[in-house]
């Protein structure tokens, strides 16, 4: 239910939101990390509440419909989770609260209205912008250099939540061929300019970090959506899906290291590796 494969696609929105803010990361970081993982969880766990009919009948596996878990203990779960993360927000301080309740009200809206209708892929992609956005916050600086790596990976997040909506019962080459595109177009985004004459020194490291991250993007979500692309079958559909949530993590560490912290874009992209091998025993779809 919590598809812990995706969870490590959760701290790096923070990292990334808080070097975009030209912080380093501390101790508001390390309570906004905890804040994003609770809410992330909360809304996986109302999600498949609010699933649990359809889920009886497409995955009757899931731990609701299969009867290992009761609808009343998810939804208290979820509501638990909220509350800590909440909590843990506020900890942070009032700017992280600040962004952190309306992250949170687009998760319940997401889960309880908006995921079946046109608007869900933009909620999604809210709720994921609202999480980098919470890492600036905590940081305690203005909000408004990290708007463009908010909406960044926002982008990318819409992207892959419009190839999930037929994951189940596949669909047309649009979605997945949409999602390319505009991964094609992220990572176009990431690459540094053409090499300039530089002085020795850390910052000549950072274009070499910033394009092994992009790159390292591109390579984790594009074969996946092209294969999907040219027979959107569910199975297919499902790999390029989990690939695109994996790739969340290659990311935020390039978003990281174009704002000049390429140590915390190396350290977010470690998470990769872990995620991909629990993803190989508990689907992070």
């Amino acid at each position: 239910m919590l598809r812990l494969p995706a969870v490590f696609t959760v701290p790096g929105d923070v990292l990334a939101g808080t070097a975009a803010a030209g912080a380093r990361p501390g101790r508001p970081a390390v309570l906004a990390v905890g804040a994003s993982v609770c809410l992330y969880e909360a809304g996986m766990t109302l999600n498949d509440w609010a699933d649990r009919a359809e889920d009886a009948v497409a995955r009757p596996h899931r731990p609701l419909p299969s009867g290992r878990v009761r609808p009343r203990a998810a939804l208290t779960a979820a509501g638990t989770l909220t509350a800590a993360g909440l909590a843990l927000a506020a900890c942070a301080g009032r700017r992280a609260l600040a962004v952190a309740v309306p992250l949170a009200a687009t998760v319940w809206a997401y889960d309880l209205k908006l995921k079946h209708t046109p608007a869900g892929p933009a909620a999604m992609a809210a709720a994921r912008g609202l999480d980098l956005l919470l890492g600036a916050a905590a940081a305690g600086r203005p909000l408004r250099p990290a708007l463009v790596p908010a909406a960044t990976l926002a982008g990318h997040t819409c992207a892959v939540t419009l190839v999930s909506r037929r994951e189940t019962e596949g669909g047309s080459p649009a979605a997945p061929l949409t999602a390319l595109a505009a991964t094609a177009a992220v990572t176009a985004s990431l690459l540094p300019p053409a090499p300039r004459p530089a002085a020795p020194g850390p910052a000549a490291d950072r274009p070499a970090v910033r394009t092994a991250l992009a790159l390292g993007y591109l390579a984790t979500a594009a074969r996946p959506l092209a294969h999907a692309a040219l027979h959107p079958s569910p199975v297919l559909l499902q790999r390029a899906v989990g690939a695109g949530i994996r790739a969340t993590v290659c990311l935020q560490g390039a978003l990281a290291a174009r704002a000049g912290a390429p140590a915390a874009g190396l350290l977010t992209a470690a998470l990769a590796p872990v995620a991909a091998r629990l993803a190989r025993k508990v689907s992070p779809t």
